[in-house]
């Protein structure tokens, strides 16, 4: 095993294929006995109304930190802890 970085990602802009995952995501949650959560119509609202291609990438500081330190957990590099 090796330890991600970063992770990259490209959004979903297509209000339709949102609507079927939200629509699936609901039904899974109700054969497992869970809330299932209300489709956020506004959000496909705005999907419908055209949003261009994007992507992203996040990197980890604190994934980074824990490479810097030697660490062997994130617990060890976290400045503030529960």
């Amino acid at each position: 095993g090796g330890l991600e970085l970063a992770n990259a990602f490209s959004e979903l802009t297509d209000a339709a294929e949102q609507r079927a995952r939200f629509e699936a995501c609901a039904q899974e949650r109700r054969a497992l006995g869970r809330t299932a959560y209300a489709v956020d119509e506004l959000f496909l609202d705005a999907l419908a109304g055209g949003m261009p291609d994007c992507a992203g990438a996040a990197f980890g500081l604190d994934r980074f930190l824990i490479l810097l330190a030697g660490a062997r957990s994130m617990d060890d590099v976290l400045p503030f802890r529960e």
